[in-house]
């Protein structure tokens, strides 16, 4: 057997949970492979909406096992915020949540470093969401991190020394603080994981693979938040291309099967950072209000702009995409014209391809298509799709020369429309 991986093609937010929940019924698996509780997965159905930020979104599906991947990092006390909201709605976790024992633990100090180290950058801010995720993988990387096997070896004193070394930086830095609640709700976040299967998951991962069980790994975050590929400075601190499946799950190169790319009918971005077609006018203002573009995390309000082909090019190219899913496609439902960037202006000469920088000097070019101007909420099969629409898709395929898969239209479980069966 392969494993599938499932992943944003553009800067998140492009609605993987709700399509994660979507397929998961052909998986038996279904596995998160990096980020942590940055990211917000939004599903909804049977008239409730649910937020998940650290748990794979396969955990609605009652007979399926969900793993969070080595590659995670996880806050101890929002993923028991999370998991008690989610067995408080019905949802039984504690029999088919597997959680790694490699996966790195944010602590309460690590928030704290968050908000230091933003603060010092003054108008350099990356636009972090303050959950303590950078800091968390630059201990990984400097090899002083916490995991989740240490709370079986030695726990205590491990916490404390690395909490004593993070208490020394912020002195250093003069920031003013003070974590009792929040190391209060962390340790008990800490008592709660211990009820949790943890396990050697790059173990059990491939065992499920040599028993023939079949497995879909979740990514975090879009592709141009990768931070080797992505728009550096201005990215996340894990790779959220499809490597990142290996390396957050101990899956080998050669056991990747399909690959599904997951892109918004227009493009959006939360947060600093470069955006070539975002739109500062009425109709980025339009794009926002009727898509509801505001964080499902942080609440923060999405930048709105144009397709990026470019971008999304450049994204299919880096995860090998073998299937797209095009989400909020009814969003531009009510435009006369939609547009689609074919190519950047930069130093006076049009290119086709993503360049070292995107910083400054970028102008799209863009392409003009007729909008369908018809209400597609309620279409329930492709042979309703209006013919501009269907002009848009074939466009897109043209361009992007990989088929679209699925096409959503609209936020339920429901409004998905499967172009075709494998």
């Amino acid at each position: 057997m392969k494993v599938d991986v499932l992943l944003g093609l553009q800067w998140g937010d492009e609605g993987k949970g709700k399509v994660v929940d979507v397929l998961t019924p052909k998986y038996d698996v279904v596995a998160r492979f990096q980020g942590g509780p940055n990211a917000g997965h939004t599903l909804e159905f049977g008239g409730q909406k649910y937020v998940l930020r650290s748990i794979p979104s396969g955990i609605f599906q009652g007979d399926k096992i969900n793993l969070i991947g080595n590659g995670v990092v996880l806050d101890p006390a929002l993923f028991k915020e999370e998991a008690e909201a989610l067995e408080a709605s019905g949802h039984n976790l504690k029999d088919r949540l597997h959680i790694s024992k490699k996966a790195h633990l944010i602590l309460p100090t690590h928030r704290v470093l968050d908000a230091a180290y933003e603060a010092q950058k003054g108008k350099s801010k990356v636009g972090t969401t303050g959950k303590g995720i950078g800091p968390t993988y630059t201990d990984k990387v400097s090899r002083v991190g916490l995991r989740v096997g240490d709370l079986l070896h030695g726990f205590e004193e491990k916490y404390q020394a690395a909490k004593a070394r993070h208490e020394a930086i912020l002195k250093s830095l003069g920031f003013a603080y003070d974590i009792t609640e929040a190391e209060r709700k962390w340790l008990e976040g800490i008592r709660y994981l211990k009820e949790f299967s943890l396990v050697d998951s790059e173990h059990e991962v491939n065992g499920y693979l040599r028993q023939g069980k079949s497995v879909l790994c979740e990514g975090a975050q879009g592709t141009m938040l990768d931070v080797d590929f992505g728009s550096y400075p201005f990215v996340t601190s894990s790779n959220t291309i499809c490597a990142g499946a290996c390396t957050g799950l101990g899956v080998a190169p050669n056991r990747i099967g399909e690959v599904y790319g997951i892109f918004k009918a227009y493009c959006t971005r939360v947060g600093a950072g470069p955006f070539p077609t975002e739109l500062f006018d009425e109709t980025g203002k339009k794009i926002r209000d009727i898509g509801h573009e505001y964080g499902a995390v942080t609440g923060r309000e999405r930048r709105c702009g144009w397709i990026d082909l470019v971008a999304l090019k450049y994204s299919i190219m880096l995860n090998g995409v073998t299937k797209l899913i095009m989400m909020k496609s009814d969003v531009l439902d009510g435009f006369e014209t939609v547009k689609a960037c074919v190519a950047y202006k930069q130093g006076g000469q049009e290119i086709d391809y993503f360049p070292y920088d995107i910083n400054e000097g970028i102008e799209p070019v863009y392409v003009e298509l007729p909008g369908w101007n018809e209400d597609m909420t309620k279409m329930t099969s492709e042979d309703e799709f209006p013919e501009e629409f269907n002009a848009y898709l074939s466009f897109l395929e043209e361009q992007l020369e990989v088929p679209i898969k699925i096409v959503s239209v609209g936020p339920d479980r429901a409004q998905t429309i499967v172009r075709y069966e494998d």
